[in-house]
């Protein structure tokens, strides 16, 4: 599988667990952790679903879904 097939499995992942579970709120080493990511993927992966308006990141440095605020 290349890079970008593992990325885009990953961001399905990602989604999939903040749709499945209402209120989901983790911090980026929280959700590396959970998902035992390489930091720097992790926050890569993040940063790609706060750009496409799926995740945003509240004052206390966690990643929630963008729609509840």
């Amino acid at each position: 599988m290349t890079n970008s097939a593992l990325s885009t499995e990953w961001l399905r992942v990602i989604q999939a667990e903040y749709r499945e579970i209402p209120g989901l709120k983790l911090t980026r080493s929280q959700a590396q952790r959970l998902w035992g990511l390489e930091g720097h993927v992790c926050e890569a992966l993040l940063d790609s679903l706060i750009a496409a308006n799926f995740l945003r990141k509240t004052p206390a440095q966690a990643y929630v879904l963008a729609e509840s605020r």
